[in-house]
This record gives C-alpha cells, sequence and structure tokens, in this order.
C-alpha cells in the first residue's frame, strides 16, 4: 500500500501550509544521502520529496484528500470539481506555487533556499535532475572526525590533517587549542561544501576524538593516572613525581596511604581557554620489589615480627 502522504512527512491532515514547509525542511536535511550515510537514506529522501510536491500545491493536495493514493488516475472531468474549489481557494490566498523546474510546486519554497543548508552538495542533483535555484547559494557545513593523542590535546598547537572522502585526499593545517576536550569542534571557515551558483562555502567542522591512552584516562577536563609508590613511601609519607601530558609535577603521598587513595593535584589538569584548568588525580598503587636483597629480605622479616598490623582485620 502506498505509504500516507502526511505520515511521510510527519503532519496532520490539517496541517497548515507553513507546517508542512517546516516538516519538508527538517526532513529533507536529515535524510539527505549525502549527509546521511544509511543506505535506506537517498529512498527516504525521495519520499519525503514525492510528498512535499503533493502537499505543497492547494490543487493537489486538494484532488488527494478527495481521492486517496490513487488521485493521478482520476479521470479530469471527475476532479474538476476539487480543482475549482482549489483554484478559489488560491485565489483568495492571493498567489499561486513557484514552480520548480522538476515541474512540481514548491509551495512558496526555495528549493536553493534549502539546498544552502545542505551545501549545495553535489548528489542532489544527481539524485533529483532538474532542481535549481535563482540565484547564488552559500555551501553546507560539513563534518568529520579527527583522532588526536591525550598529549596532542593536552598541548595544542598546529597540526597537519588529513581528510579522506570519495573525491580523494585533503590536507588541511589545523590550530588546535590547548586543552580540547573529546567532542569538542574546531571550525575551519569556508572549507565546507561547495556554494551553488558563485555562493560562498561552507564550514567545516572537526570533531575531536582522543584515542585511549596506556596510561592517561580523561574525564571532562580532568586527568587521571596511576601512582605507583614504594610500601615504606606509602606507610611513612613521601613527596614523589607524578607523569602529566604536559611533563612531570609533584605529588605528595601521605603517611598511611593505601591502594585506590586518590590524591589531587589541583591545576594540574587540562588546560581551558575560557576559565579554570581541570585537575590531576594521582591514584595510589602500593609496588612491592620482584626480588629482595638480602639486607631488604632481612628488614621485612624484621617488619613482621615486630607488627600488629592486620590489613584483613574488619574486612
Amino acid at each position: 500500500m502506498a505509504r500516507d502522504y502526511y505520515e511521510t512527512l510527519g503532519v496532520s491532515r490539517s496541517a497548515t501550509a507553513d507546517e508542512i514547509q517546516r516538516a519538508f525542511r527538517s526532513l529533507a536535511r536529515r535524510y539527505h544521502p549525502d549527509i546521511n550515510s544509511d543506505p535506506s537514506a537517498e529512498d527516504r529522501f525521495k519520499e519525503i520529496n514525492e510528498a512535499y510536491q503533493v502537499l505543497s500545491d492547494p490543487e493537489t493536495r486538494s484532488r488527494y484528500d478527495r481521492f486517496g493514493p490513487d488521485f493521478r488516475q482520476i479521470p479530469d472531468d471527475v476532479a474538476a470539481g476539487a480543482a475549482r474549489g482549489a483554484s478559489r481557494q488560491r485565489q483568495r490566498g492571493g498567489g499561486r506555487p513557484r514552480a520548480t523546474r522538476a515541474g512540481g510546486y514548491s509551495g512558496g519554497i526555495d528549493i536553493d533556499d534549502l539546498l544552502s543548508g545542505l551545501g549545495g552538495v553535489g548528489g542532489f542533483d544527481s539524485i533529483f535532475s532538474g532542481f535549481g535555484g535563482s540565484g547564488p547559494a552559500p555551501g553546507a557545513d560539513q563534518q568529520a572526525e579527527i583522532e588526536l593523542t591525550v598529549e596532542q590535546a593536552y598541548t595544542g598547537g598546529q597540526q597537519r590533517v588529513t581528510l579522506s572522502s570519495g573525491s580523494g585526499e585533503r590536507s588541511y593545517d589545523v590550530n588546535i587549542p590547548a586543552g580540547v576536550t573529546d567532542g569538542q569542534r574546531i571550525r575551519l571557515a569556508g572549507q565546507g561544501g561547495q556554494g551553488s551558483q558563485g555562493g560562498a562555502p561552507g564550514d567545516l567542522y572537526l570533531v575531536v576524538r582522543i584515542k585511549p591512552h596506556e596510561r592517561f584516562r580523561l574525564e571532562g577536563r580532568d586527568i587521571y593516572v596511576e601512582l605507583a609508590v614504594a610500601p615504606w613511601e606509602a606507610a611513612l609519607g613521601a613527596t614523589v613525581p607524578v607523569p602529566t601530558p604536559g611533563g612531570e609535577a609533584k605529588v605528595t603521598v601521605p603517611g598511611g596511604s593505601s591502594s585506590g587513595r586518590r590524591l589531587r593535584v589541583s591545576g594540574e589538569g587540562m588546560p581551558n581557554r575560557r576559565g579554570a584548568r581541570g585537575d590531576l588525580y594521582a591514584i595510589v598503587r602500593i609496588v612491592v620489589p620482584r626480588r629482595l636483597k638480602r639486607r631488604e629480605r632481612e628488614l621485612f622479616e624484621q617488619l613482621a615480627a615486630v607488627s600488629t598490623f592486620d590489613p584483613r582485620s574488619g574486612t
């Protein structure tokens, strides 16, 4: 069975022309196959366009409302009454719809205005031949992902980024802001989709993805790192070096620290151009020698003999 055009656009049968137009714009942007990589996007886009071509023209919409999916097979003399009613309605509205080059109706929407949001991407004309515009239309904003190491995100600076697309590879010199976080977007002005009929190009937005790190873990702008300490450092306390993506910092280990204790080093997290830096959290991990020297063994044996400490007490 043919799908209901109102259902296709997600509007009610009493929807106004403006509501139909807004629904079409939203869906067309979402399902354009040059933006949506889902294999079904192209077919969905064609359904949306067909529904809009019918419902945006008052006369065609009236005929569809009266006769349903088979409205194109209804003889003209049978549909004449509906056509006359639609004509009177159009005259009361003070104008007639603008025709597209495809022979349908735009229903008051300039197709190039819609395409400007899609960037004048070349795939549109290959899917729906005949659509065009009355003047220059700006290109679409486009989006791509780039991967950075934690160190690159921390320090920022100039990076050479190469992106692959259907038309080949293209390289950009990108200024990475220090402290960029996962999911943050970097704007490259004028590097997006090409405009149509001399329109300005859109922008390219690079979405940052930070690679997993063997040592550092990020939570927002806070950095977590394991801190290996010797048993005597954990028992007696010590000031020890701790690694950060920007170099080495110092952290004080309080006496009596056990594995898993979280030590905060304020302001040693990811930089922030618009506010306070993140913090560094060092997670204590007590490490013992794999092989004890003779004297070390003697001292540990003496400690074991005199200590009354039971780590399993109360657990």
